[in-house]
């Protein structure tokens, strides 16, 4: 089968605001949306095995193709069968294409894209020329591995042969990711150049997808950049439209949904996605990536994203952070060593039903690795519950009384 998409309430439908619930139907099951979908770079959701990821609710997960790439290479995973299998998950995978790390590896630093450049230099944010790791032309990207520092080339024929032999139900074209700080001029040459790489993976992809009869069918998902600017936006999501209608017209598979990436000013999150979504067909899901800060999940959801990704969650609780209906705390702090009671007992879960804080600072002062799993599980099983009680109050008609209540609770 292949990946399609079933649309079920619509919280409204108008200019900018296109929230819905609906069903994303793969090869390896189906996932309910709107859904946060947790990050497992390379092939695993770090100090959770996939049965622990499972048990928080998670309906797929994320890897990056480039990492996997690098390490163990795409032929092995192809081997053991695909991502899914080789890292024992039971349920839809999608993959990055490496675009993240055109700009990560290239102009960006931290692997972070600033959402606010408020008291940051355009040197906070872009490194110079010669301390990139990504050289960006117009045909693909000259990596340095940040293993061993080898050289590598990714080109989008390059990016879709290796989501291919990862094996992913959706997986990414490849893409030029921009910071907040490139100009206008270089804005405009990207999204261009974002399309034009486009076409090659759509070409790509059919060809592979041929030249491996009996896989299960992967869907591909265009990238839509354009930075902050409205004009750029839509222009290259109704590029991307046009070649996946000229490629179904000639008989051949579009793309099967769209991923609105780039780095976005917080405050424009939600104009920035509902001026794409206007033109998105809604029998098309939309992937938000990089978005976790329970406002910015309202804000996108009401603006039409179906799916979102984040590694935000994961490495804050690798670090003794938490979520809690109360907002955010470190656990690692000294006024939790005393404290018997669990990160959030309403949030409920595993963690919550069977661990304390006053355990859990423990561990984190121990160096215990036991506290990073804990704070990473509770985290996406509170980030994946709020999702799923977004979902379901879309549907039975609350969804204004939910996000009134939750949000006016958690930033009190």
């Amino acid at each position: 089968m292949d990946t399609t998409f079933t649309l079920g309430t619509q919280l409204h439908d108008g200019p900018g605001q296109h929230g819905r619930t609906g069903t994303i139907h793969t090869p390896h099951g189906d996932i309910q949306t709107p859904a946060f979908i947790p990050v497992g770079t390379k092939a695993t959701v770090k100090t959770l095995t996939p049965e622990q990821v499972k048990d928080t609710g998670a309906q797929a997960v994320l890897s990056n193709a480039y990492h996997l790439y690098l390490q163990p290479g795409p032929d092995i995973v192809d081997e053991a069968g695909g991502v899914a299998a080789f890292e024992h998950w039971d349920g839809p995978t999608y993959t990055d294409s490496g675009g993240f790390q055109v700009m990560s590896l290239g102009v960006g630093f931290k692997k972070v894209l600033a959402m606010d450049t408020k008291g940051l230099q355009d040197s906070d944010i872009r490194a110079q020329k010669k301390d990139r790791f990504a050289q960006v032309d117009e045909d693909g990207v000259d990596f340095r591995s940040v293993i061993d520092g080898s050289k590598h080339r990714f080109t989008p024929e390059v990016s879709m042969q290796i989501q291919h032999q990862l094996g992913a139900d959706i997986i990414f074209a490849f893409d030029e990711l921009t910071t907040l700080v490139d100009t206008r001029l270089y804005q405009e040459q990207s999204v261009a150049r974002t399309h034009r790489w486009a076409k090659r993976c759509l070409d790509e992809h059919e060809r592979l997808t041929n030249e491996r009869p009996g896989k299960p069918l992967q869907s591909l998902w265009g990238v839509v950049q354009g930075a902050q600017y409205e004009d750029l936006r839509r222009q290259a999501i109704r590029g991307l439209l046009d070649l996946s209608k000229e490629a179904e017209d000639a008989g051949r598979r579009g793309f099967g949904g769209f991923g609105i990436g780039g780095a976005l000013e917080k405050e424009n999150l939600g104009t920035i996605v509902g001026w794409v979504c206007d033109e998105i067909p809604a029998d098309k899901p939309r992937h938000l990536l990089g978005i976790s800060e329970p406002d910015d999940l309202f804000t996108a959801i009401e603006a039409g994203a179906d799916t979102f990704d984040c590694v935000a969650p994961t490495r804050l609780g690798r670090r003794g952070g938490v979520y809690t209906l109360d907002g955010r705390m470190n656990l690692p702090a000294a006024r939790f060593k005393r404290d018997f009671t669990p990160i959030d007992a309403e949030v409920g879960g595993y963690v919550n039903e069977h661990y304390t804080r006053a355990y859990i600072h423990h561990l984190f002062k121990a160096k215990e690795y036991l506290g990073q799993s804990l704070c990473t599980m509770h985290n996406l099983t509170f980030m994946i519950q709020l999702v799923d009680n977004i979902r379901a109050a879309i549907n039975d008609g609350t969804y204004w009384e939910f996000k009134q209540e939750f949000l006016g609770r958690y930033y009190a």
